[in-house]
């Protein structure tokens, strides 16, 4: 039986950032993003498509000074969404792994969305991970960092190999995306939040 459409919408604005997100958990996949950061659209347009979660994104920030706050802004506004949208978190697995190969990449992401946020990066010996273009790991990195601070989710994100930046973003993305839909799955075993607690 398909589960429920949890949906929530979350608008943020500030001096540096204008942002309005809106998320369906267990939707298609459909997605209309537009942050000003053409790399960032085309991972928050896999993530959509690879979670089954419908997404729409509309950003307007400070580009002409950096890329930093409205990439950083995004994470924060799409983090409180997926919180939002998760409510008391009754019934969901609560915990996401997955592994995507790019090519020659490799990343796999574990997550557990336990309301304790953190965010953890490591690099396998043999993995190049170059700062070339206009989006880098590290503006990646600030993105995680703001989603999962403001999702509740504690996250560990292992990029195995790869030589081009393209290929392993792509692969940390998609498999956020795999992990994240594992995660919210409601299972029809289980009755309340899962958690010995009580609550997430």
């Amino acid at each position: 039986m398909k589960s429920k459409i949890r949906k929530a919408s979350v608008q943020r604005k500030t001096s540096e950032t204008n942002i309005s997100v809106t998320l369906a958990i267990g939707g298609n996949g459909k997605s209309a993003v537009d942050t000003g950061i053409p790399f960032l659209d085309h991972m928050l347009t896999l993530l959509a498509k690879h979670s089954l979660m419908n997404l729409a994104v509309k950003a307007k920030g400070d580009l002409g000074v950096d890329i930093h706050h409205t990439n950083e802004d995004v994470g924060i506004t799409l983090g409180e969404a997926l919180a939002k949208a998760l409510g008391t978190k009754a019934g969901i697995r609560r915990y996401g792994f997955f592994g995507v190969p790019m090519d020659e990449a490799m990343a796999r992401v574990t997550l557990d969305i336990s309301g304790r946020p953190s965010f953890f990066i490591q690099q396998a010996k043999g993995a190049f991970l170059p700062r070339t273009g206009k989006y880098t790991l590290h503006d990646a990195s600030e993105f995680l960092k703001a989603f999962t601070q403001h999702a509740g989710i504690n996250m560990h994100l292992e990029v195995l190999a790869g030589e081009d930046a393209h290929h392993i973003l792509e692969a940390i993305f998609k498999a956020l995306a795999k992990a994240l839909d594992m995660a919210t799955q409601i299972d029809p075993r289980s009755k309340g939040v899962p958690s010995t607690k009580g609550r997430l």
